[in-house]
């Protein structure tokens, strides 16, 4: 008689699994702090964008085209500086990108004038790869686990939490700083982001540790210049249809040519071995709706920021609408829905596990919409205007510890960072289109002031044309994540080794 054969040794010994979640736990705590820093940076410049607009000397307006050039910038550096992590490294690229970012806050506090802020504030852009890297780094040390997948979405939650707890502290302590010091001494108070981003590079400098295997690979410098053409050119037009109008036909052909480009790019992608952004995985049925979804869902949570704080800062009495709230009211409304945001993150992985990760997505696609469309009929009193933010903040706060984490679960090993840069690129090209149109809505209804003299706010028809799109535009991404296979990115959908 043969002997029953002995039972298949575990994947992960019992030893070997406590080491991995132990070091995932070390990881993460000191990416903790880094997002945390990234939060600072989200929310801290908001409550102060009408002061650096009165010490440019600029229209409230203008202040739309430092976010659209530090987006456009942001689309095009996260997939090289994600492809980079997954070719060299994680830890390292993340090392380099945090100095850069540092040297570009000291920029901001210190920038003389509009060109020079534009730039330096152009540049601290950078800042937006460190998510996808970090996502990356904790999904190539949690790799192996019995709950690899689980332990992401947890991850990711605290890291997204410590983001929307640093844009609370970034956004009251600005808020005060501002009051307090005004504008005759706004250099001290836009210095703190810039000492914030330097503590954080000694940190990864000190204490991150590199991730335990790299990819390796190449650079696609071809599909790289390709996608800064074809983006720089519909940016680009966008940017000269506000100064020239519609009516100049040249601005119409610049975006047309931008568009255009990306024909050769995707014809380039798909005959690379190693190329920058993979097409063929980008098709798949888990990721491409996840992709598109933060395209739109960057409209809303990146585009509409500055609309809502030049909102509340506009004196009802000189244009019969906004709260007329100061630089602390709001950093109190920002900080309610930052809060909002992180409650949504931290029941991110506990309500996937109940739900699944794909009716969790679609539910928070439809909280932003609900929220932004009740903007609509309700933004006369600071009660309403608090309402609706908490409603989209929780919706927000799901999908951005969410995209990033299906992104990663649904990506081959040797495309994370890069997947999950995708979804940092699509997110901030959405936003980055989306500013430059939500500018054009403001500025062309600018109207003077009811008491008299000229008027620098934005029309109340532009801003209703702002929450218009991001209400419809979120529920668009609710019924394209319909479309996602039912147990998409959850641990049972794992595939056999």
């Amino acid at each position: 008689m043969t002997q029953p054969s002995a039972p298949p040794a575990p994947v992960n010994p019992p030893g070997v699994r406590r080491s991995r979640l132990a070091a995932l736990g070390g990881v993460v705590g000191f990416l903790v702090f880094v997002e945390l820093t990234s939060g600072i940076i989200q929310g801290y410049y908001t409550p102060l964008l009408t002061d650096v607009a009165r010490h440019l000397g600029i229209h409230d307006a203008d202040v739309n085209w430092f976010q659209a050039a530090q987006l456009l910038f942001s689309g095009l550096c996260v997939p090289v500086l994600a492809k980079a992590g997954d070719v060299v490294g994680y830890r390292r690229v993340l090392l380099w990108t945090t100095a850069v970012t540092a040297l570009a806050a000291w920029g901001v506090a210190f920038a003389p004038s509009f060109v020079t802020y534009l730039v330096a504030w152009t540049l601290m852009g950078t800042y937006t790869v460190w998510l996808p890297l970090e996502v990356a780094l904790v999904h190539h040390r949690a790799r192996g686990t019995a709950d690899a997948r689980g332990l992401t979405r947890r991850a990711t939650g605290l890291i997204v939490a410590a983001l929307q707890a640093g844009a609370i502290v970034g956004a009251l302590l600005a808020g005060q700083l501002g009051d307090a010091l005004g504008r005759d001494r706004l250099w001290i108070t836009l210095s703190v982001p810039a000492l914030a981003v330097t503590a954080a590079f000694v940190v990864v400098l000190l204490k991150v540790p590199e991730s335990p295997d790299v990819a390796g690979g190449r650079i696609d410098t071809g599909g790289a210049v390709l996608l800064t053409l074809a983006l720089l050119g519909v940016s680009a037009g966008l940017m000269y249809l506000r100064v020239e109008g519609p009516g100049a036909w040249w601005v119409w052909a610049l975006m047309a040519l931008g568009l255009a480009l990306l024909w050769p790019f995707a014809r380039w992608e798909l005959r690379q071995d190693d190329p920058l952004v993979d097409l063929r995985v980008m098709r798949r049925a888990t990721l491409w709706p996840v992709l598109v979804t933060s395209g739109l869902f960057g409209i809303s949570v990146l585009g509409a920021q500055d609309a809502l704080s030049t909102f509340a800062r506009t004196d009802r009495a000189d244009y019969g609408y906004g709260l007329g709230a100061d630089a602390a009211t709001v950093s109190y409304l920002i900080g309610g829905y930052v809060i909002a945001c992180l409650v949504g993150a931290l029941l991110f992985a506990r309500v996937s596990a109940a739900l699944t990760p794909r009716r969790t997505l679609i539910g928070a696609a439809l909280l932003v919409a609900v929220g932004y469309l009740l903007f609509v009929p309700f933004h006369d009193s600071v009660a309403q205007v608090v309402v609706n933010m908490v409603v989209a903040g929780l919706g927000s706060g799901a999908l951005v510890a969410a995209l990033p984490a299906a992104a990663a679960a649904a990506a081959p090993r040797e495309r994370t960072a890069v997947a999950t840069g995708l979804t940092n690129t699509t997110k901030t090209i959405g936003g980055s289109f989306a500013s430059a149109v939500f500018a054009l809505a403001l500025v062309s209804g600018t109207t003077a002031k009811l008491t008299g003299g000229e008027g620098t706010a934005g029309s109340l028809g532009g801003y209703h044309a702002v929450w218009l799109i991001c209400g419809v535009t979120a529920l668009v991404s609710a019924v394209l994540l319909a479309f996602v296979p039912r147990l998409a990115f959850s641990d049972t959908s794992l595939e056999a080794p």
